[in-house]
């Protein structure tokens, strides 16, 4: 049985402590909705830290590779996720200022009770693309799906209607 991870966000970044480990797509149940299929892994770190100004921070760096749906093809194309991001943890009112004031640095609620996983796929949801697609000329479309059919005009019909 696997256990997800769970931090005390403040006391894991004050005491610099880092996670650096693995997790498996088929915990990730609303990046699944995403993804062609649910193997492989991703390599992630967690490294907890204060920063310059004295704010508690995560610093997230995610790697790893997934399936997901071509949307021009529609068949599963490979995709590389490398994603680093630095995470302020702060509570409510100072997530409103900071969402305002900084763009650099983005902002989370503090959490003693806070879902590594659940950060991760956040995280990686952010990251991948609104609409995936192979590089031009890559898709695999069966021969001679993509060509039409029928050269005629598609009003070429109306055209008729219009002289009766």
């Amino acid at each position: 049985m696997y256990a997800r991870p769970f931090i005390d966000s403040l006391e894991f970044a004050g005491s610099g402590k880092q996670i650096h480990a693995q997790a498996s797509f088929e915990h990730m149940p609303r990046l699944l909705d995403l993804l062609e299929n649910s193997q492989g892994v991703l390599n992630y770190t967690l490294q907890g830290r204060l920063d310059s100004l004295g704010r508690p921070v995560l610093d997230v760096s995610i790697t790893g590779n997934c399936q997901l749906t071509c949307q021009r093809c529609l068949n599963g194309m490979d995709y590389a996720i490398r994603h680093e991001a630095r995470l302020v943890l702060c509570d409510q009112a100072a997530l409103d200022v900071l969402d305002d004031e900084e763009e650099e640095f983005e902002g989370i609620l503090a959490d003693a009770h806070l879902d590594v996983l659940a950060l991760l796929e956040d995280e990686i949801l952010l990251a991948l693309p609104i609409a995936a697609r192979h590089d031009l000329g890559a898709c695999h479309v069966a021969e001679g799906e993509g060509e039409r059919k029928d050269e005629r005009h598609p009003f070429a019909v109306l055209e008729k209607l219009k002289r009766n």
